[in-house]
């Protein structure tokens, strides 16, 4: 990253240039942070958000998953799809049955926590 030059002409009174480069020099480049945009977006659907409260709960099909919201098994499918490809969920086999359940310990957490700060 470039060192913290002062902007010529600045509206601000004033300018704590220890704290800007602090922050600069801490700040992820810009391919990281589009990323970690794109994954908050996955997570502004309520369905895909209903979805990861239920695999917070235990791991499931996708038919008992269906059932459950009250939706489509296509419409599941398509939003586990969406999931899947941002790394969210994962899934394991069980002869022709496949069992959808949390990515990891992050995923878990980002759902607890939310939910914790939403009933606040």
């Amino acid at each position: 990253m470039q060192a913290f030059e002062p902007m010529p002409h600045c509206d601000y009174m004033c300018a704590h240039t220890d704290i800007i480069e602090r922050v600069q020099a801490a700040m992820p480049n810009e391919e990281a942070l589009y990323t970690l945009a794109e994954l908050y977006k996955v997570f502004g659907d309520s369905t895909r958000i209903r979805i990861l409260y239920v695999l917070l709960e235990a791991e499931m099909c996708v038919c008992d998953i269906a059932q459950l919201l009250g939706l489509s098994q296509s419409a599941i499918s398509h939003q586990l799809r969406v999931l899947k490809s941002a790394q969210l969920v994962k899934y394991r086999r069980d002869g022709k049955t496949v069992f959808y359940s949390l990515a990891d310990a992050h995923v878990r957490t980002i759902i607890s926590n939310g939910m914790e700060h939403v009933m606040e």
